[in-house]
């Protein structure tokens, strides 16, 4: 399981350092997508294969189904990270996720999380704003 908040770089080269307490969990590989609310997703492998096996599974029978599975799969890159432990990021998921140099890395259960650290900035803002004033409120979906 994956938390905490961690503040990486983007180097020149388009690559981002991954925190030395998270490495181990990464030497087989990992995958990086496109994310939701304009963030990238980082799956270890394992558990990248296990998250497509369960799509392969699943009727893909309306459209929304297959386009979210194209734009998914379409956007995911297969990256080893070096002895360094740096990880390449893909132009495209670069400019998809609008990273520019700092950067912000979320444990989020199953996966991490890369946001550029303006925009994480901004949403944690808005949605810690939003659930101030919720003191007991049970979140639908949540628990």
């Amino acid at each position: 399981m994956f938390s905490g908040t961690y503040e990486p770089k983007l180097d020149e080269k388009g690559r981002m350092i991954l925190p030395a307490k998270l490495r181990e969990e990464f030497q087989a590989g990992l995958y990086i997508t496109k994310g939701q609310e304009g963030c990238l997703y980082v799956y270890t492998a394992s558990y990248f294969n296990e998250l497509v096996a369960n799509m392969d599974a699943a009727a893909m029978v309306t459209p929304d189904q297959r386009s979210y599975v194209r734009l998914f799969m379409a956007g995911a890159k297969h990256e080893l990270p070096d002895r360094q432990g740096r990880i390449n990021i893909a132009n495209q998921l670069r400019t998809y996720a609008q990273l520019d140099r700092d950067l912000v890395l979320l444990g989020v259960r199953s996966h991490l999380e890369i946001w550029d650290a303006k925009a994480w900035a901004a949403y944690e803002s808005e949605q810690e704003a939003k659930f101030a004033n919720r003191e007991g409120e049970v979140i639908p979906g949540i628990f």
